[in-house]
């Protein structure tokens, strides 16, 4: 269980760079995927990862939301 922190949208669009975003996309032409859950040190280290998935190159947006824990 955790709290959300402040979203990050991340693009990498065609392999050509990344690219964030501060806040989360509020609306979409395109369908939502779904959802992965992934363990990063930092939210550096989840952006990272997100911006080499097939859905950030493939000119969508990925949003990473770091969850907080609770005590």
């Amino acid at each position: 269980m955790g709290i959300a922190g402040h979203p990050v949208q991340v693009r990498n669009h065609d392999g050509a760079g990344l690219v964030t975003s501060e806040g989360p996309f509020m609306r979409s032409d395109l369908p939502i995927a779904g959802f992965a859950v992934i363990e990063a040190a930092t939210l550096e280290e989840a952006v990272s990862l997100a911006s080499e998935s097939p859905c950030a190159v493939a000119q969508g947006v990925i949003e990473v939301w770091p969850l907080k824990s609770t005590p």
